[in-house]
This record gives structure tokens, sequence and C-alpha cells, in this order.
């Protein structure tokens, strides 16, 4: 039952972490565009680190955002290698 429970919360932690940032780059991409209020930085590299790397990888070239700025480029490294240890904590504890 515990164990159950964990892997949904595991699966929806890693599926919602990418999401929320690939939906924070295309809102701070499209309010840029429009020269209104923007997502703040800390909070786009919080959400890669995080885990949400691959994501943010992915929409920067998808929005073409943040493209020029070296920092978001390692934060969602260090996420997508964050994003890979849980992967293979997940199913070498699971499955292993």
């Amino acid at each position: 039952m515990i164990t159950e429970r964990l892997n949904e919360l595991f699966w929806i932690y890693l599926v919602g972490i990418n999401l929320y940032t690939l939906i924070l780059m295309y809102y701070d991409k499209r309010q840029a565009r429009k020269r209104e209020w923007r997502i703040p930085e800390s909070q786009i590299l919080l959400a890669g680190v995080l885990g949400g790397g691959p994501a943010g990888l992915i929409s920067q070239q998808l929005f073409r955002h943040k493209t020029k700025k070296p920092k978001f480029y390692v934060a969602f490294i260090i996420g997508s290698v964050v994003f890979c240890g849980i992967l293979y904590f997940y199913f070498t504890n699971y499955y292993g």
C-alpha cells in the first residue's frame, strides 16, 4: 500500500516539476514579447535544478527563450542530472 502510494508520488513529482518548468518558460517568453511582468529568474532556475532540467532544455529550444544566459543552461543540465539520478534511484530500488 505505502509502496504503491510512493510510486504514484514519484511519477507525479517528476511529471509535475517538468510540466511546471515548461509552463514557466512558455509564460515568461510570452510576457517578454508583450513587455509585461515576467517570472523571476530565480523561480525558473529553482524549478530547473529541482528536476525540471529536461523540460527546461526542451523549452529553451522550443520557445527560443533564455538561450543566451549560461546560468540557465547550467541549471537545466544540473536538473537533468537530478532527474536521471531520481530515475536511477527509483528503478534500482523498486525494480533492481
